[in-house]
């Protein structure tokens, strides 16, 4: 009840100041095709534009490396969703952003897939050493990735990485030039096509191999525009909310599943392995409250012992603000 008030609340006073000055501020964000998210119905119906009262440009990206460079560039002002490893590589070189919120959890939406020629599943692993492993180096599937490997003791030093975005890799894997290939969204899809994962998110979760996107913005726009950057925040917890409550889904797939390239049996299985967590389940200690710092810390501390990422920061904790959707729940 409170949050429906508040999102009620928030589309009138939107509404009511289209005509300021807050009106005029450009706002443009960055997103993934093949990654179908709640948030597409409202970019598409125009809600979005409704609601800020400011046109939003939609900008579609192959990764979340481009995305902080785009940000650095003053093109993007926020990007719904980024890789956790993107976020940490841009922060530690010196670029100021900010975490704001967690666009989705998907420990099944992100894996690495072995090629059934091998016949290689959990119980022989060790057979990966000196094969080729096509994977957007840098991103959250190369994280899982290096996890993974961990786990099961496989030297990495061994294979061969070749640097793919997931639908070059999942071309290339199901042409043999590679013999695993990690990814999401679409590109995983494929990929499973051709072979098997090692291991299910549920198990993955359990070796401590978790799999999320952040709502990442600049530190000057999270200050100059946080009235934008809240209600922004609103209306993309309004159209996860619409998703949830399950009685729009009829109407909300097809066009999700358009926006972001794909057909609909293929947007529903990625769709429907997320979890989109609320904006109080967010605030929690397990997000932004807490879990969210203590992981970007072992990402950067991982990247930084396989010379991946030059320098680290001390802790990434002060690169969390949670006052936006603070702003959405009150």
């Amino acid at each position: 009840m409170n949050r429906a008030f508040g999102l009620a609340t928030f589309s009138a006073f939107a509404l009511a100041t289209a005509s300021g000055a807050f009106a005029q501020t450009p706002l443009t964000v960055a997103y993934f095709l093949e990654w179908p998210m709640p948030f597409q119905y409202g970019k598409v119906e125009g809600i979005y534009d409704e609601k800020l009262g400011v046109p939003v440009n939609w900008v579609a990206f192959d990764t979340g490396t481009a995305m902080s460079a785009a940000m650095a560039a003053g093109d993007v002002q926020i990007a719904l969703s980024q890789g956790v490893p993107p976020f940490i590589s841009a922060a530690s070189a010196g670029q100021d952003l900010r975490v704001v919120g967690v666009a989705a959890s998907y420990p099944e939406n992100e894996n690495c897939v072995v090629a059934a020629r091998l016949e290689i599943d959990k119980d022989s692993v060790s057979e990966l050493e000196g094969t080729r492993v096509a994977l957007p180096v840098g991103s959250g599937a190369h994280y899982g990735f290096l996890q993974q490997m961990q786990y099961f003791g496989v030297d990495t030093g061994t294979m061969t990485i070749v640097d793919m975005a997931p639908a070059e890799g999942a071309v290339a894997f199901e042409q043999g030039d590679v013999d695993m290939a990690c990814g999401w969204g679409g590109g995983l899809t494929r990929m499973k096509e051709h072979g098997n994962v090692l291991l299910s998110g549920a198990e993955k979760e359990q070796i401590g191999v978790l799999s999320s996107d952040l709502i990442t913005t600049t530190s000057e726009f999270a200050i100059d525009q946080a009235e934008l950057l809240a209600n922004f925040m609103a209306v993309t917890e309004e159209m996860n909310a619409m998703w949830i409550a399950g009685d729009h889904r009829d109407v909300m797939l097809p066009v999700i599943a358009k926006d972001a390239g794909m057909d609909e049996g293929n947007a529903a299985a990625v769709i429907d392995n997320f979890q989109f967590p609320t904006a109080e389940e967010q605030l929690s200690e397990t997000w932004l409250g807490g879990g969210v710092a203590t992981y970007l810390d072992g990402v950067a501390q991982l990247f930084h012992e396989l010379g991946r990422l030059p320098t680290v920061l001390p802790t990434y904790a002060g690169l969390i603000d949670p006052q936006p959707l603070q702003e959405v729940v009150q």
